[in-house]
């Protein structure tokens, strides 16, 4: 199951700098995780200041 990221996202880019597949792009208002990229890691949620990206 992919990773999401939910509206506390501050738009820090933390967690796009951490992906190691490149599946999190700047969006509207917050960043946002390619569901078909994302690989399960959790390595943007250990970077996010907020907690955003939910498993």
């Amino acid at each position: 199951m992919a990773y999401t990221i939910n509206d506390d996202c501050i738009m820090c880019g933390a967690c796009a700098g951490e992906c190691p597949v490149d599946a999190i792009t700047e969006g509207d208002g917050k960043y946002v995780i390619d569901a078909d990229a994302c690989i399960d890691c959790g390595s943007c949620a250990s970077a996010c200041p907020v907690d955003a990206p939910q498993a």
